[in-house]
């Protein structure tokens, strides 16, 4: 916008009319900062407050988990000692490449000793769910009948139900796996898993973006984990699990009812892992 003023000058300069005129420049509007709603920043605190908490919440069952692996594995393995306890070691190993802390570790290996510490035992369920899904329930458990209680009426209340013994396995392949949370060049695996004695190997896409899955022989995965190690990956997860054969694609609301089944299967205690065959 351009303003011209115009005036007269008269009187004390003689009388004779003068004009002059003055320019100011354009005025550009004032923007106010952006402000973000307070309703808007509740929303993203909680959303950041459940994410951390979903978080923590596995980080402390990965931590539980473990600790009954090596309770177990000391009592029936051979001894606190992981140099002459082979069951024990390879346990230590996957709870180090599973990010649990040395003190749990410790302190695991120690309750292991005391008498009022219970057995665990291992155990597998197996069930179908909609659209042709079907599940591998890994459970580890001081109590095998609260275990068996539990796994059933979870998936009985989900839409679910549970299999024969062997009529689901038969489908899957029990293969050692390495999630990594970075995405793996298969040349450079391929190099390092050979360094690191391995024979057998597949490299997958992780099911998040940016991420990687290897599956290799139950027997090679810690020399796997070495090798991804040796390409500069500290943290990633090692596990033994069940894969499917011939994975199926559920429609979309058997899929969702299928993963709210395994999200209440999480949630017990007595649940080790879970695997299942859909490919969504």
């Amino acid at each position: 916008m351009k303003l011209l003023l115009t005036a007269a000058v008269c009187a004390a300069f003689g009388g004779a009319a003068s004009a002059f005129s003055v320019a100011i420049p354009p005025i550009s509007p004032i923007t106010a900062p952006t402000r973000l709603s307070p309703l808007f920043m509740g929303r993203a605190a909680a959303v950041r407050a459940a994410t951390k908490s979903k978080t923590d919440a596995k980080k402390a069952k990965t931590n539980a988990i473990y600790g009954k692996k090596i309770i177990m594995t000391v009592k029936q393995g051979g001894g606190p000692d992981p140099q002459s306890n082979k069951m024990l070691n390879d346990v230590i190993k996957q709870a180090k490449a599973n990010n649990v802390p040395v003190d749990n570790i410790n302190r695991a290996i120690k309750r292991a000793s005391e008498a009022a510490t219970g057995d665990f035992s291992e155990s597998t369920f197996e069930a179908y769910g909609l659209g042709g899904a079907s599940f591998v329930i890994n459970v580890l458990s001081d109590n095998a009948n609260r275990a068996t209680a539990d796994v059933r009426s979870t998936v009985n209340k989900n839409g679910g139900k549970i299999a024969e013994s062997g009529s689901v396995l038969f489908m899957y392949d029990r293969q050692g796996k390495i999630e990594v949370p970075a995405v793996i060049d298969e040349e450079e695996l391929l190099e390092a898993a050979i360094e690191a004695g391995c024979e057998d190997m597949e490299l997958l896409e992780g099911d998040e973006e940016g991420t990687s899955v290897i599956l290799t022989d139950p027997k090679e995965a810690a020399m796997m984990a070495d090798a991804v190690r040796s390409m500069g990956h500290e943290e990633f997860k090692m596990s033994l699990a069940y894969i499917s054969k011939a994975p199926v694609e559920c429609q979309e609301d058997d899929f969702e009812k299928n993963m709210n089944l395994v999200d209440a299967l999480e949630e017990l205690d007595d649940v080790d892992s879970i695997e299942h065959n859909m490919s969504n």
